[in-house]
């Protein structure tokens, strides 16, 4: 690159002689260089190369000039946020170190499979140990973050296993910063603390892998309040609502000046907006989740009453939070200077589309008379640890399914965050991680704090403690799973093979297979429960772990099920515990899956192969090779 363009009396590839004096590359001006060397063709490995050139081009391409700048933001787009607008950085110090954490962090993923593979149950649960191998790397977790992202986002239907176990390190990196978070958020003095800023930390925490923000929400609260002011300038050009900034804090005084606010906030919300209590679908989480209710137009009263709080505190007209059981509510002072008198408030139901409400009336909505103590104000922990609560409730009411045992847990860790010392909630998350299999050594400090608290609880704290040793010392000697050969006499009547997509003839699911048993190995109360004697072969034939398009595992007697006619993607949150790959008409194992079942892949292709790829007689595929081989013949002799 160095060299001269062309010598004396050579010609150029147009034809014009050139001049023997023609200037080297290198003598241009710095800034045209950086120019052709920030050509989206150039990748950083010819930067480093154009860089070892000579003195000159070495200058150009220095750490901090534009040329590694832009190598870093053309290769790591995402990561431009961090830094500010023409911030002087040294560009490759920070290329080799984000490159350095793409290595580090991608070997992790991938030794992740077979260090876990035949520990973790299906339930889909945190791989505890293997995070603190993250976070042991000491590099900045916006690098760490954007190399999973990175890996998530390849070829959706390649990787599946190394996608698998990023996403559940990304979901617990996630959850760790929105902690450290929610933790800062309760230290501040309760009169600071926003019920919408905490409703939000709920929700990023059980949605962590979601793109939620508590400036996106108060963005689309303000779009809310802005058409509530139009409703309002209608009824009342000169009302004060209408003359404040967004942000700006003030209260309104005149109570029909506040009467006019709540009126159009009313129209608005439930009859403009469509908003409503979802009372069909209650116990959905989704109900919980602010970015879900502004989304769905519907929620539960707690979700939909902070809403309807927020918005009028942005309008000028202060409401509080009501703990009343069964039913949350806002109460309304009609007092000016204030009052505890239950009956001197107005209480509204955001659920019931902003009615109001006299105290006695509230008691209605429950069917039965309650203490004054229920009427009063909380403070906004307490809305969090009632909404936190609820999820807590929809979780223990699951069905034992991965979404419901993960509910669980982060409801627990929410709740335990807010209120630490609350026993009964410790011990269920002791129980929940006992039963799960995982952090043992989390189990035992969870112990600790309970014996502590609470010396009474002494008796399923042992319990507990002599299970988890025994789990512990069971670890240290991990049993080697089974290998199970098709070729095996007692296997011969296995017909399918992991990876094949099936359909049960029954239920009418679509499935893939991942693992097989030549009975079935299932409790007799199972058997029974499920009528397996119903069956032809009753259990006395192979039966099928599959994964299916509804998110649940099952097991499966081979005469229910059969290949399907047009194999499909599963989209099963597991799918990539087993596989690496979907190849349009299977599922590729996993080294992993196939050291437990080595000669299932060759059956697995041979089988698609047959079912799906070959020629039958009078087919169109047949018809087309035949036109192909006699225009081939005809064009012989040419």
């Amino acid at each position: 690159m160095a060299t001269s363009v062309a010598g004396e009396g050579q010609r150029s590839l147009n034809g014009i002689i050139c001049d023997p004096q023609t200037k080297k590359l290198t003598d241009l001006p710095t800034e045209l260089l950086e120019h052709i060397l920030c050509f989206p063709v150039l990748k950083h490995v010819d930067i480093c190369n154009v860089s070892c050139c000579c003195k000159r081009l070495h200058d150009v391409c220095h750490g901090r000039g534009k040329v590694w700048g832009h190598q870093y933001k053309l290769r790591w787009p995402r990561l431009q946020r961090f830094y500010r607008q023409n911030e002087c950085c040294d560009w490759l110090r920070e290329y080799k170190t984000r490159h350095r954490v793409g290595i580090q962090i991608r070997r992790t993923v991938e030794s992740i499979s077979k260090r876990f593979f035949t520990e973790v149950p299906c339930v889909g649960q945190v791989l505890g140990d293997s995070f603190a191998e993250i976070e042991s790397l000491g590099m900045p977790e916006h690098f760490c973050e954007d190399e999973l992202l990175f890996i998530l986002n390849s070829d959706k239907r390649k990787s599946l296993t190394l996608k698998y176990y990023a996403k559940k390190i990304l979901y617990f990196l996630r959850q760790q910063n929105i902690l450290k978070s929610l933790k800062t958020f309760l230290e501040q003095p309760a009169e600071q603390q926003s019920a919408l800023e905490g409703a939000v930390l709920v929700d990023q925490y059980c949605n962590p892998l979601a793109d939620v923000t508590l400036s996106s929400i108060s963005a689309q609260l303000d779009e809310i309040a802005e058409k509530v002011k139009k409703m309002l300038r209608i009824k009342n050009a000169s009302h004060p609502s209408l003359r404040v900034a967004q942000g700006d804090c003030f209260v309104v005084e005149d109570f029909e000046l506040q009467r006019q606010v709540v009126c159009a906030l009313n129209s608005v919300l439930y009859e403009q907006l469509q908003y409503k209590g979802n009372e069909f679908d209650y116990y959905n989480p989704l109900n919980s989740y602010i970015h879900q209710v502004l989304l769905r137009r519907t929620g539960i009263p707690i979700s939909l009453s902070v809403l309807y709080m927020t918005l009028a505190r942005r309008l000028g007209v202060q409401l509080e939070p009501v703990n009343f059981p069964n039913h949350f509510l806002l109460r309304w002072c009609q007092k000016p200077r204030g009052s505890e008198d239950i009956y001197d408030f107005v209480y509204i139901d955001a659920f019931g589309k902003g009615k109001q409400l006299t105290a006695k009336e509230c008691e209605y909505l429950i069917g039965h008379q309650v203490t004054a103590d229920y009427y009063s104000a909380i403070s906004t922990t307490e809305v969090l640890l009632r909404m936190v609560g609820n999820l807590l409730n929809i979780g223990k009411r699951g069905e034992g399914n991965e979404k419901s045992y993960q509910l669980l847990r982060d409801s627990l860790d929410l709740y335990l965050t807010i209120n630490p010392d609350n026993v009964q909630y410790l011990l269920l998350q002791a129980r929940l991680y006992f039963h799960l299999g995982i952090w043992p050594e989390k189990v035992l400090d969870i112990l600790q704090h309970i014996q502590a608290l609470d010396p009474s609880q002494h008796g399923a704290v042992g319990y507990l403690v002599q299970h988890t040793l025994e789990h512990i010392q069971h670890k240290k000697h991990p049993v080697t799973p089974e290998v199970k050969k098709r070729s095996a006499p007692e296997h011969l009547e296995v017909q399918y093979s992991v990876g094949l997509i099936m359909k049960h003839k029954r239920s009418g699911y679509n499935c893939v297979i991942y693992g097989w048993d030549p009975k079935c190995t299932m409790s007799q109360e199972w058997i029974t429960t499920m009528r397996v004697h119903q069956l032809s072969n009753g259990a006395n034939q192979p039966f099928y772990n599959v994964l299916v398009q509804d998110g649940t595992c099952r097991y499966a007697a081979q005469e229910n099920l059969e290949p399907h006619s047009a194999p499909l993607e599963i989209g099963h949150p597991e799918v990539g515990r087993y596989f690496s790959e979907f190849d349009d008409t299977h599922y590729a194992a996993n080294e992993e899956l196939q050291t437990r079942y080595p000669e299932d892949m060759d059956e697995t292709l041979g089988t698609v192969q047959e079912l799906y790829h070959r020629l039958t007689p009078g087919s169109g595929n047949q018809d087309q090779a035949a036109a192909t081989d006699q225009n081939n013949h005809q064009a012989m002799p040419m």
